[in-house]
């Protein structure tokens, strides 16, 4: 497929990245499911290995059925090329891994899913790497947390788990006066609702496990590379600017340019990291892409109706849907989220942290794990499960209190949904 920018997002996400197979002519991407793949001759080799010619070695690094995945989300994200990986907090590491040193921090929102937190918090300080994390809704906030050792800004487009709509260009500007990439998760919102690189966004990370995929059965991840930074704008991100020894000097951003990031990713981060994709998630994940644009539509309409009868009942306190007048993100969804403000949102139960117990094991039609984005509507109470690792301060400030669920609203019938809800706040409640 070739001029894929003149093609509609419905077109791409169909057909970007893909052709059919040259060996069989099978129009479905085949799976690879190989390990290695055999050289032409020595010099063919040789130029793999250096770099000098685009390829496949060894499957931990490049593989066909995940190549094209990787092609298909830079398609729909806008950007100039996509490292697929392992999991979505995999992606977070990827994405930090070449702009990081020992010393060095990044900036980020307290608006954050538990597990981001708690990986920010604790995990990336094994690696001499700090988070600071700040209020995004305040610029004074951010700026003031950036200094020399500041190699990044972090946020996600809709916060999980309270639903709020970030104010991406406000941040991008930050980071262009502090001369560092803004990292933004776009996980909640999949492209179809959300493109980060649109308001200056430098890299965007997903996890496929949830709406990108859509069905539950993908553990994956993907950083996609807007192609616009200057890596070599100043010295620091050496990784990327400076020679690489294990490449006989080679530059990645005079090399490869707009693609430096992207390359670095797979030469290095996979090579080193290991945290590889397999093919066959690959072709899951390539397969719910097919009908991204038709199931996010389905979940906003869903989630509209169903938030909004929960505004309404008496039994809660409170709903954070940004698609609902009543949330403080509702005036920025014209701008960031045109088609609507995804489907994840919370609501806070009246009978605190004990009613929500009772709901979420009245529930019949919702299903209670720990997931997002599936078609099926899912249900979890964070403060006792993904966000328990958390202080009671950051559990608020994530929008995580103990009198709060989540709900992932799917694409089943909103009646039906409603009707569950009902019931389920009856037994809470009485």
């Amino acid at each position: 497929m070739t001029e894929q920018a003149t093609y509609g997002f419905d077109t791409l996400q169909v057909h970007a990245g893909s052709a059919p197979d040259p060996a069989t002519g099978a129009r479905q991407t085949p799976i690879y499911q190989t390990t290695a793949y055999v050289f032409r001759d020595s010099e063919h080799a040789a130029a793999l290995f250096n770099l000098q010619e685009v390829g496949y070695i060894y499957s931990r690094l490049t593989n066909p059925t995940v190549m094209v995945l990787q092609a298909r989300i830079a398609a729909l994200e806008g950007g100039a090329g996509a490292v697929c990986c392992s999991s979505g907090h995999g992606a977070q590491i990827m994405a930090l891994f070449p702009l990081m040193e020992p010393g060095c921090n990044v900036v980020s929102s307290d608006r954050l899913y538990g597990g981001t937190v708690t990986q920010f918090n604790r995990t990336i300080n094994r690696f001499g790497w700090t988070a600071r994390f700040v209020d995004t809704e305040d610029p004074g906030q951010v700026a003031a947390a950036i200094d020399d050792d500041t190699r990044a800004i972090f946020c996600e487009s809709i916060a999980n788990p309270g639903g709020y709509i970030t104010d991406i260009e406000m941040l991008a500007r930050i980071a262009d006066d502090a001369g560092v990439p803004l990292i933004v998760d776009n996980t909640s919102a999949t492209p179809y609702l959300c493109r980060p690189i649109e308001y200056g966004a430098t890299l965007v990370v997903h996890s496929l496990t949830k709406y990108l995929t859509g069905n539950g059965t993908v553990t994956g991840g993907a950083i996609v590379d807007s192609g616009l930074f200057d890596w070599s704008a100043s010295d620091k991100f050496p990784s990327l600017s400076q020679p690489e020894p294990a490449y006989h000097g080679l530059r990645f951003h005079d090399t490869f340019k707009e693609l430096a990031f992207t390359f670095h990713g797979i030469a290095v981060g996979l090579r080193d990291l290991g945290m590889t994709m397999n093919p066959q998630g690959a072709h899951y994940s390539l397969l719910g892409i097919e009908t991204l644009s038709l199931r996010m539509q389905k979940h906003v309409e869903n989630a509209v109706e169903v938030a909004s009868w929960l505004e309404r009942d008496d039994r809660v306190n409170k709903v954070t849907y940004a698609g609902l007048p009543s949330s403080p993100s509702y005036s920025r969804m014209d701008k960031y989220c045109p088609r609507g403000a995804g489907a994840l949102f919370t609501c806070s139960l009246k009978g605190g942290y004990d009613a929500c117990v009772k709901f979420v094991d009245g529930l019949e039609l919702f299903s209670h794990v720990a997931n997002l984005g599936d078609a099926r509507s899912l249900v979890i109470h964070s403060a006792s499960t993904t966000h328990r690792q958390l202080t009671a301060e950051q559990q608020r400030a994530a929008g995580a209190d103990p009198d709060v669920v989540r709900l992932s609203i799917g694409i089943e019938d909103a009646d039906d949904l409603i009707a569950d809800l009902d019931q389920a706040l009856t037994k809470a409640t009485t």
